[in-house]
């Protein structure tokens, strides 16, 4: 819409993303002062983070790799590629059914999270040629190339599961030398010369998406999370934004989180006077600062979110 319609995109009220590829490319456009409407990004709010990213993608890649192939976990060298909290939930759904799990990172911190959590942390090329299983969780373009593909072992799955389409190079597979075999709906056999084949999933696009579902409840976290974004937005008086990428403040995290508690019958402590007094906090919260990021999430990058835009509002 930037691109092919630029008035139309000029007359928005505002934009909520809730992707990773889509909030770098609003930085972008940030940075190079192209963005001309403000912009929330919900990506990297807690619930979206955690629920969306990790909870979910936890439960679902067992279940979308399980509709498409039928295999069993147990025993299976799985690598990983990226620890954010996709590739967390991926990683620990699969551990969990004895699979032989490793990860690749370009992250320190996140490959030391990997180290601790039990996870070998190894180059691609190093593991390419052991693994059963081939899991992309990064957001980026071509982490899987074609030379990666040609040393994988023969049987051995490929599948995606990070927001980009482009994590595995699926053109560089569209040429003579290899052959295309589609076994199912979302399930093709990639055969080169000598008879090894690879067993590819949704030609590279999210397979939890392809093969599976997300869950109605996830939905409704992340739903409810960019109704609230969107909302304010509309109802902002001019001026409250600049042309600018915003984060949600702790406080809609927390707001969107209790409504959910519910579900679970679930029943929040109350701290007393002298409780909230004692610890410097609001009775009713926000109970942590904006940049607390909760047990394994993924650590902030400070060129991408600058703190100073923090959004300030509670339109609850």
């Amino acid at each position: 819409m930037f691109k092919r319609f630029p008035v139309l995109f000029a007359g928005l009220k505002g934009i909520v993303e809730e992707s990773l590829t889509g909030v770098h490319r609003l930085y972008q456009l940030a940075r190079s002062g192209k963005l001309c409407v403000p912009a929330i990004n919900v990506n990297d709010s807690v619930v979206k983070s955690k629920f969306d990213n990790h909870y979910c993608c936890r439960e679902s890649i067992l279940d979308s790799i399980k509709r498409a192939t039928d295999i069993m976990f147990g025993g299976k060298h799985v690598c990983v590629c990226g620890y954010g909290e996709v590739g967390k939930g991926c990683a620990a759904a699969l551990k969990g059914l004895g699979a032989v799990v490793c990860v690749t990172e370009i992250d320190p911190i996140c490959a030391l999270q990997a180290s601790f959590d039990g996870f070998r942390v190894v180059r691609l090329e190093e593991a390419v040629r052991a693994i059963d299983i081939l899991i992309t969780c990064t957001g980026n373009k071509n982490v899987v190339n074609r030379e990666h593909m040609d040393h994988l072992k023969n049987g051995c799955i490929v599948c995606n599961m990070g927001h980009s389409n482009t994590e595995i190079d699926v053109e560089s597979l569209r040429n003579s030398d290899v052959r295309w075999e589609h076994v199912r709906s979302q399930v093709d056999h990639i055969i080169w010369p000598d008879g090894k084949r690879i067993v590819l999933l949704a030609e590279g696009r999210l397979v939890n998406l392809c093969c599976s579902s997300v869950p109605s409840f996830v939905v409704s976290i992340t739903s409810t999370t960019q109704s609230l974004a969107l909302i304010e937005l509309f109802r902002a008086p001019p001026g409250r934004y600049k042309h600018d990428v915003y984060l949600l403040p702790k406080k809609m995290d927390e707001y969107v989180a209790s409504l959910h508690l519910s579900t679970f019958d679930a029943h929040l402590t109350e701290l007393s006077d002298e409780q909230a007094q004692y610890v410097g906090l609001p009775k009713n919260g926000p109970f942590k600062p904006h940049y607390y990021r909760y047990e394994n999430n993924h650590p902030v990058n400070s060129a991408l979110l600058p703190r100073k835009n923090v959004v300030l509002f509670l339109s609850l």
